[in-house]
């Protein structure tokens, strides 16, 4: 598999699927503490689609998965919008790009889209946000009343900052078998297949401390309404668990207020990890973005901040 090395010296683990004349290139970015894994089951429905079939690109964030380790100062939002932006310029440098993002994921697509937005325009044929925010933790209570949520993200928050300064190594997957508990209340729902839990611990425990520290204050901060409001014309999908603690409906549907004309799907009983817990609901949701994206383009006029200010 090919690796990127990134303008800062990282180097990405990235995966290509599919031919390089495929009508479009769909570009799969995972969430924090996750790697590409997660994405597996879309990757296979993907290639369902026979001649509609895109090229689909997968890739471990730097500081995740089989990438490599990240400088704390590069451990932002905004520099994953940066390396988004470099794995499509060399992996996909024509025709049109479909972005799904869960988690992080979707928030690193909209940095993507806040740094370069005539890029963006004019590439992006379609979105898919899954259980994702572009509001911080603003409506994040992790399920619990408010006294209690505000006293787990202190905590949280404490610990993201000692755990940033850890070094990149990950010492705690020794101590999975102890977190899986946790993990399980935390990310997912009703219903759960062992699998998904299984791919879930093996992620985390291949993320660095840097890494899982270091990310937070700039998830924790992140405000891109405005952002997705001048994404006029996208065709764009946005999934939520009913049950999601990290990214709860109330996330998913300022995102959709926002983005003109996106469509909203709350899965009952689901939580945040979709991608693993409904992969049909998330496949079904891509597929269907993909084939909207295929068809004859139009050409269209995305709004950016100039505009808005004029």
């Amino acid at each position: 598999m090919p690796e990127l090395t990134l303008s800062d010296g990282v180097t990405l683990h990235v995966e290509i699927h599919g031919e390089a004349d495929a009508p479009a290139t769909v570009v799969l970015v995972h969430g924090w503490c996750l790697d590409r894994r997660t994405w597996r089951q879309q990757v296979t429905a993907l290639k369902r689609l026979g001649r509609r079939s895109p090229r689909v690109i997968t890739y471990d964030a730097r500081g995740h998965g089989r990438s490599g380790a990240t400088e704390l100062g590069g451990a932002t939002l905004g520099r994953l919008g940066e390396d988004l932006a470099e794995v499509i310029r060399v992996y996909a440098p024509s025709g049109p790009v479909i972005l799904a993002g869960h988690s992080m994921g979707g928030m690193t697509i909209m940095e993507y889209a806040h740094a370069y937005p005539e890029e963006f325009a004019g590439r992006v044929a379609g979105l898919l946000f899954v259980s994702t925010t572009a509001e911080g933790h603003t409506h994040t209570r992790y399920g619990l009343p408010p006294q209690l949520a505000t006293l787990m993200r202190a905590g949280e928050v404490l610990g993201a900052g000692l755990l940033a300064r850890s070094g990149p190594w990950a010492p705690h997957r020794l101590l999975l078998p102890a977190l899986r508990p946790a993990v399980r209340w935390l990310l997912f729902g009703d219903d759960l297949d062992d699998h998904a839990l299984q791919v879930t611990m093996r992620c985390v425990g291949r993320t660095s401390l840097r890494s899982i520290g270091g990310f937070r204050a700039s998830i924790g901060a992140q405000q891109r309404l405005d952002t997705l409001a001048a994404l006029a014309g996208v065709p764009a999908s946005v999934l939520v668990g009913e049950r999601d603690r990290l990214t709860p409906p109330a996330c998913a549907e300022s995102i959709a207020a926002a983005l003109p004309g996106a469509t909203l799907t709350v899965l009952p009983g689901a939580g945040h990890m979709l991608t693993l817990e409904r992969p049909d609901d998330v496949s079904a949701a891509l597929t269907a973005i993909v084939r909207r994206a295929t068809r004859t383009r139009r050409p269209r006029r995305v709004t950016n901040r100039l505009d808005q200010a004029a």
